[in-house]
């Protein structure tokens, strides 16, 4: 084996920044809303006040632990994001805390993403309080665009959770600007 020099110049900070915080000093009130009690019931409380956000640098979304049920949050989304995103991603993965509590696979590669159970429960519920809070057809085709989901999974989706349209859904996929394409 060679010998290899690195430049000295060079540094690799190896540690991310990761910040591991209680779910309400991040979304304050989440467990007074009825949405929530929905999913948690009369644990709502305790469940929420044991709930961790593990804040992180890189760039992405929302997402759920399988082995502990934390929830992992981009910071750049944090700060830029929509706050009605903000408040239907809590809602999405608050509902995968709740499957991955009740020992379902939060991740079953038997199913692709737009079929998976858990995926159509969440998304259901978060298109149910996006319609509650005012969000027109257009405006919850734009949250559910996530921009590595094909035209034909993003129609697969819709349907599958149910989601009846006023509209009529695009022959490909919309063109929507959302938060993460934007920024």
């Amino acid at each position: 084996m060679s010998t290899l020099r690195v430049p000295k110049e060079f540094g690799v900070h190896r540690q991310e920044k990761v910040v591991v915080v209680p779910l309400k000093k991040v979304f304050e009130g989440v467990d007074k809303l009825s949405i929530v009690r929905k999913i948690f019931g009369k644990k709502t409380s305790e469940i929420v006040n044991s709930l961790t956000v593990e804040l992180h640098s890189r760039r992405g979304y929302m997402g759920v632990s399988q082995d502990d049920g934390r929830i992992f949050l981009s910071q750049p989304y944090l700060k830029d994001g929509p706050d009605h995103y903000l408040y239907l991603d809590i809602i999405h993965e608050l509902v995968h805390v709740k499957q991955q509590r009740d020992g379902k696979d939060l991740f079953d590669e038997d199913y692709d993403y737009v079929d998976r159970p858990t995926e159509i429960e969440a998304y259901k519920l978060a298109a149910e309080e996006a319609r509650r809070i005012g969000m027109n057809d257009k405006e919850i085709l734009e949250y559910l665009d996530i921009e590595w989901m094909s035209a034909s999974a993003l129609k697969k989706l819709v349907k599958n959770i149910s989601l009846e349209l006023q509209t009529v859904f695009p022959k490909s996929k919309p063109n929507f600007s959302g938060w993460y394409q934007t920024k």
